[in-house]
């Protein structure tokens, strides 16, 4: 008949429960407008849209064109908000184990679950349609966007392998593609450089904030590399990705695509970085190393933005 579900056999492993209704669906929800909107985690859409603009740039020959341009940053915000949710509805269970998240509006049961389930799949069906409007290779490259973020990353590889961080790379790196795409209408090597730009920036970024909240994520059972393989481990990939960021990050100005203040500036930005992170090794605090190294990961991407905005050939 196979082994019956105990409560020693949901703590030693948080994650088969994530799919369980629990107690929340049952709850009478309290929460209001603002609860709703955070399971869309705005910051995280912003983020994204700064990234998607940088392709747009790239890839427009003269001016904009601002009706696509606004059309791609609406349908690709609602395709990320659809993830967001998604996410959110997954993981609420295991949310509440995690001090990070236990406040947020689903763990505490503020919101509606279902809710959010729904407003998830609306989001996503909207922003696919408006997307579909520009052509159908940005509306493409969306859906897999999200496809990776809720069900390979979110779903199965959060939960079972430390390559999750490269899954959930592949998501975070889909906007500048979109946005190239949604003007070129194709995607040539500029389009892959910047996913490559993304991709790999996203590794040693999120690996800084998953030293932070190891704790967490251990006692969650989400299988992140500092939970699972330790500190000195997670130090050494977070250095191996930042220089390969650096290399990759100059690939832009090797195609001809932005000019010497990109490089200058992006030089010493890379350089900054592994200067950073080859500290990890010697720093006494973990936990300050990883926070320093996060919030320049922040300032990197920023900065990246602003780089090919202003210096486009």
């Amino acid at each position: 008949m196979g082994t019956p579900i105990s409560e020693k056999n949901v703590y030693e492993n948080p994650a088969s429960r994530v799919m369980e209704p629990g107690p929340l669906s049952e709850a009478k929800p309290k929460g209001d407008w603002r609860d709703y909107v955070s399971v869309t985690k705005l910051g995280i859409v912003v983020s994204n849209l700064m990234s998607l603009f940088a392709g747009v740039w790239l890839a427009a020959d003269g001016p904009l064109p601002v009706p696509t341009v606004l059309m791609a940053m609406l349908g690709s915000a609602l395709v990320i908000m659809s993830g967001t949710c998604l996410n959110n509805y997954i993981d609420r269970d295991l949310d509440k184990l995690m001090a990070r998240t236990k406040s947020r509006a689903l763990p505490e049961g503020r919101v509606n679950p279902q809710t959010v389930m729904i407003m998830g799949f609306v989001f996503g069906i909207a922003g696919t349609i408006t997307l579909l409007l520009i052509n159908t290779l940005t509306a493409v490259l969306g859906l897999v966007g999200l496809v990776f973020y809720v069900v390979v990353y979110t779903m199965w590889t959060k939960r079972t392998t430390t390559l999750n961080t490269l899954v959930g790379g592949i998501s975070g790196a889909m906007p500048p593609m979109m946005g190239y795409a949604a003007i070129s209408g194709t995607i040539d090597m500029t389009a892959w450089v910047l996913f490559g730009i993304l991709f790999i920036w996203q590794c040693p970024h999120f690996l800084a904030l998953a030293m932070r909240r190891a704790d967490d994520y251990r006692a969650a059972g989400f299988q992140m590399l500092p939970a699972v393989r330790g500190f000195a481990v997670t130090k050494r990939h977070i250095l191996r990705y930042t220089a390969a960021l650096v290399l990759v990050s100059i690939m832009l100005y090797a195609l001809g695509k932005v000019g010497m203040v990109y490089l200058i500036g992006m030089s010493i930005l890379g350089i900054g970085y592994v200067i950073i992170n080859m500290t990890g090794f010697f720093a006494k605090d973990d936990i300050k190393f990883a926070r320093k190294s996060f919030v320049y990961s922040l300032v990197y991407l920023m900065l990246f933005t602003i780089l090919v905005l202003i210096d486009r050939v």
